[in-house]
């Protein structure tokens, strides 16, 4: 199998993708497109060159978290005026059931963390964030050194934590 990560094409074959949520697999058959078209996301999939089918994929979108959200060691060096923080919000990371256990996860993320470095050094963010749908992927993400938000359920990993490791 030859694996490349790319943005969504209709060519595309995500038809059969079940990763066990119904949310994130409806969310690429019937979703994805269309928030492309709309420039609410970007879509980028794990894919068999070969075959086109959808191993795994990821969204990214902007986004911005309340200055009093990020713990005080981040927010008390940025100037006070920003009450909101400028960043990238990794919205949903899912790869087919059938796929699962063989890195495709991490090779993902990896790659959604290094595309969000590069957009870092045209566009002014501090971090990415996710909202983990289970105490499951809560694990995944703390292994590749996100920090809870308090109270929020969400998660975030700032650019520099992510240049400092490429």
């Amino acid at each position: 199998m030859d694996l490349k990560i790319t943005t969504l094409e209709n060519n595309h074959d995500k038809k059969s993708f079940s990763c066990g949520y119904s949310m994130l697999d409806n969310y690429i058959k019937r979703q994805a497109k269309q928030d492309i078209k709309r420039d609410l996301s970007a879509c980028f999939v794990l894919e068999d060159e070969q075959s086109h089918l959808v191993l795994g994929y990821y969204t990214l979108s902007a986004n911005s978290i309340s200055r009093g959200d990020f713990p005080i060691s981040i927010s008390k060096k940025l100037p006070k005026s920003y009450q909101d923080l400028p960043t990238i919000l990794l919205g949903r990371l899912a790869i087919d059931e059938k796929y699962k256990g063989n890195g495709f996860g991490e090779l993902i993320l990896l790659d959604a963390l290094n595309r969000c470095f590069q957009i870092s050094k045209n566009l002014g963010t501090l971090a990415v964030v996710v909202d983990p749908i289970d105490s499951k992927a809560e694990k995944f993400y703390l292994k590749y050194g996100f920090i809870l938000i308090p109270g929020t359920g969400k998660m975030f990993i700032t650019i520099k934590t992510i240049e400092d490791s490429i």
